[in-house]
């Protein structure tokens, strides 16, 4: 008996330490490391205490950062349910964040933009947390930084991160759930085409958190797959500046799509904790790829090509497409 006892003892401290021990990490990643190129990784909607799959994607975000070793990660808004944080020292900081991503592999820079939820809380405590962490980078609500499009290439890529809350009609309606209304829209979209204008980079990447086009669960609710908002406003802007690549979250899947006519590529990466099923297909959505699933997205840069690889919640790459300047 007591040595049934002992062995019983000696698993539930095995599991006690693994409950404490953080995400679990695989063994190694599906995604291929491409020589010289500037590797990122892009993941949303994760927020959740490590809860609803955000400890085990957080897992295989750290085999896949092992494996590439990126330049930095972006997180595509959501990053705090259900209501964001309330100041830098909220305890959600080190439940959903700070003890979630633990693996040095990912004590890289995050670049952040805010989502809806975020807007419920106290968006100025996110920016501030830029200057208490030496990973979290949100210098104001909407920036840009530019990096070099792969080792030695002397070509640059100039990513764009904008804040797409203040675009919604919906939201401006609702004060109390959202605090969008002291944001001027006009000014961030003059403020993003004059720095497409000057822009003299070869690659072009926009992240906000609300997807232009989706074929997840608002397709029905956002008119067809379309936030009609964010068309009329920012679409014109991609196209004339010739950017390649819009990148959102806020539908909890993963999606690539390229609508018919459209110049832009479109991709969805809001499955870091909470999945939700899919819209029905049809002909002219403009999907090329879309599955719901918790997981992330892996990319690699260089100047001449921009690879892009899902990762799913089984650790496998079920899609990849290489995009061109």
């Amino acid at each position: 008996m007591n040595r049934f006892r002992s062995a019983a003892l000696a698993l539930a401290i095995v599991l006690s330490a693994s409950v404490f021990a953080g995400p679990i990490t695989p063994p190694t990643s599906p995604v291929t490391p491409v020589k010289d190129a500037l590797h990122f990784l892009v993941i949303g909607d994760w927020g959740r205490h490590g809860e609803d799959g955000q400890s085990d994607t957080a897992g295989r975000l750290a085999a896949a950062a092992r494996k590439v070793d990126p330049a930095f990660v972006i997180s595509v808004g959501d990053n705090f349910y259900p209501n964001g944080v309330a100041s830098v020292d909220d305890p959600a900081w080190k439940a959903s964040f700070e003890d979630i991503y633990t693996d040095h592999a990912l004590h890289t820079d995050w670049y952040v933009v805010l989502g809806n939820h975020d807007y419920r809380g106290n968006p100025q405590a996110q920016i501030d947390y830029s200057k208490r962490s030496r990973r979290w980078h949100m210098p104001s609500r909407y920036f840009t930084k530019t990096f070099e499009a792969g080792e030695g290439s002397g070509v640059n890529a100039q990513f764009f991160f904008i804040d797409t809350s203040p675009f919604i009609e919906d939201y401006q309606r609702q004060p109390d759930k959202y605090a969008v209304d002291d944001q001027d829209v006009a000014r961030q979209l003059r403020w993003l085409e004059s720095e497409l204008k000057k822009s003299t980079a070869r690659w072009k990447i926009v992240v906000g958190h609300h997807p232009v086009y989706t074929v997840g669960k608002r397709k029905k609710e956002a008119g067809g797959g379309i936030q009609k908002e964010l068309e009329a406003t920012l679409v014109p802007l991609l196209e004339k500046y010739h950017v390649q690549a819009y990148m959102a979250g806020h539908e909890h899947d993963l999606q690539v799509i390229r609508r018919p006519g459209g110049t832009v590529t479109h991709i969805v990466s809001g499955a870091g904790s909470e999945v939700r099923p899919l819209g029905a297909p049809d002909k002219d959505d403009g999907r090329l790829f879309a599955a719901a699933t918790a997981g992330f997205m892996a990319f690699a840069l260089t100047a001449d090509a921009l690879k892009v690889e899902v990762v799913d919640d089984r650790n496998r790459v079920p899609y990849s497409v290489t995009l061109k300047p």
